[in-house]
């Protein structure tokens, strides 16, 4: 048995209703942060629980398992990195979740890949909360193609997916209008790209020099995140206007 599994698997819960959206983004070091119907920011209160995102306001276009993005609209490229940390908090809950992890990898990797399922965990909740009403729907997720209890399948497929997200961020920053969200995409990128060096340093060694390969990380179109995350996810995600 591979340990595969369909579906979206919540490791943690959504940030009960009784936290106050500041205490929620505080914790993520992104207080004061939020979104109204224009794309302006505006100063939350401390008692706010409201989502970033407006309650009355629809951009993604959501038919059975197709979903369209309109990256004219921020909020749609921000529904956009949600469908990515979905994928990778999925991903990595299985991870640490399949029988057999504690042999497979040593404590300081397990510490890794721990820290690395909590971060994407808090990032796809950031979304979620911030997002609200907003959002695209829970995606569901097919992992039959990685061998769970496979060092070696459960490493490559974390670089690809980290390389990817880190592509992703950087090639959608473009399409963000208003500065506020470009310098959240930043805080959040930062973090990918300090995961996708870590998953090389596990997979050819701490003293190995492939920590980075150029000098420039690359900046993915949404055709190419896409099309290479489509195996991964039952629904069908398309982007327009980008």
């Amino acid at each position: 048995m591979d340990g595969t599994q369909q579906g979206n698997p919540r490791a943690v819960s959504a940030p009960p209703a009784e936290r106050s959206r500041r205490d929620f983004l505080r914790a993520a070091g992104l207080a004061g942060v939020t979104l109204t119907v224009g794309g302006a920011l505006a100063a939350c209160t401390d008692t706010s629980t409201a989502p970033l995102a407006p309650r009355d306001a629809s951009f993604a276009v959501v038919n059975g398992n197709n979903v369209t993005l309109d990256f004219s609209s921020d909020v749609d490229v921000l529904n956009y990195a949600y469908a990515l940390e979905q994928l990778e908090a999925a991903f990595y809950t299985q991870v640490v979740a399949t029988s057999g992890f504690t042999s497979r990898f040593t404590p300081s990797e397990q510490s890794i890949l721990r820290d690395l399922r909590d971060h994407e965990i808090a990032h796809r909740e950031f979304f979620r909360a911030a997002l609200g009403t907003s959002a695209i729907p829970d995606l569901s997720v097919n992992f039959a193609s990685i061998n769970f209890t496979n060092r070696d399948s459960v490493l490559t497929t974390a670089q690809t997916f980290e390389d990817l997200g880190v592509g992703a961020y950087n090639g959608a920053g473009r399409y963000l209008t208003n500065e506020a969200f470009l310098a959240v995409a930043g805080k959040i990128v930062s973090v990918e790209a300090r995961h996708a060096s870590a998953i090389r340093a596990v997979r050819n060694g701490n003293t190995s020099s492939a920590f980075a390969p150029d000098a420039f990380d690359p900046a993915l179109t949404p055709t190419q995140v896409l099309s290479a995350a489509r195996p991964f996810v039952v629904q069908n995600i398309t982007v327009v206007n980008a």
